[in-house]
């Protein structure tokens, strides 16, 4: 795996870097509802020394009716400010979740206009695995004034999905998992009807991902999007169910050069209780 501070970095490149005065470290952990478990706690008791929590619901639109949608600039600024994240520092991003969440906060980042973040690869398991060290002390940082500015090209909206999927413009990835996709389990969450937008083809997000939580690359991850059908030489909009998972496909994307792509931020949770959603089933 090739480092980059604008992508993915190893554990050996951040271990290196520990204590840097212009690394920013964030534990960007959530976790399903059902999966019992509280990312802030477990946080609270263990963490990569110099680590913040990014609070992915927390750090949302206060506005909106759907789970964690990306915040306004002046949000997203004043609470990345709060944490002393300023201009020129480099962020690394990690979880220890099954949703590989981190990924979301990077896609977040980016969305404001931020580009030195990355996503720490293997996240806090491979970083335990390897007895690195973690505390459970939080370091005080001083508050940044920090501009942020939305980058509408890195995500979608429901009228536009709608008009990709009925005109076929765009690659349509979705990330959940194939039962929820054709539509033979139920989704997580009530009221919501099951299936897929019509056109939209299926990459289970865990299917980037190795063994060791490390992201596939190279032609190993470039064969999960030909398998699953994906035309890299198209535009892509990815998609999940809330818009955690969505954003590994981005980030996947980004590791193989593909910059036309955009998220869904309000996916299936949105779609799937609009009454003028057109929904299929199956696999076509």
């Amino acid at each position: 795996m090739t480092d980059d501070p604008k992508t993915l970095v190893s554990t050996d490149w951040l271990a290196a870097r520990l204590g840097d005065a212009d690394i920013r470290i964030l534990d960007a952990s959530w976790h399903m509802p059902a999966a019992g478990r509280d990312a802030q706690a477990e946080f609270d008791e263990r963490h990569i020394p110099g680590a913040q929590f990014f609070d992915i619901d927390a750090i949302s639109d206060p506005d909106s009716d759907l789970p964690h949608m990306a915040p306004s600039p002046a949000v997203f600024a004043g609470k990345v400010g709060q944490m002393g994240i300023g201009p020129g520092q480099q962020v690394v991003i990690y979880d220890h979740a099954a949703t590989r969440s981190a990924a979301r906060a990077w896609w977040t980042f980016r969305l404001m206009g931020f580009s030195n973040v990355a996503v720490l690869d293997g996240g806090l398991g491979k970083w335990l695995a390897e007895n690195r060290p973690v505390t459970a002390d939080v370091t005080g940082l001083l508050g940044e004034d920090v501009q942020a500015s939305r980058d509408a090209a890195l995500v979608r909206n429901r009228e536009e999905v709608a008009s990709a999927s009925q005109l076929g413009t765009h690659e349509i990835v979705d990330a959940r998992a194939a039962p929820r996709f054709r539509g033979e389990a139920p989704e997580p969450r009530e009221g919501l009807r099951s299936g897929h937008m019509p056109g939209a083809k299926n990459l289970p997000f865990d299917r980037l991902y190795n063994e060791d939580g490390t992201m596939k690359s190279g032609d190993a991850l470039r064969a999960q999007f030909d398998d699953a059908s994906v035309d890299l030489s198209r535009p892509v909009i990815t998609t999940c169910g809330s818009g955690i998972t969505a954003a590994s496909l981005s980030l996947a994307l980004e590791r193989l050069g593909h910059r036309n792509h955009a998220l869904y931020d309000g996916s299936w949770t949105e779609w799937g209780a609009h009454p003028d959603s057109k929904i299929a089933t199956g696999d076509a």
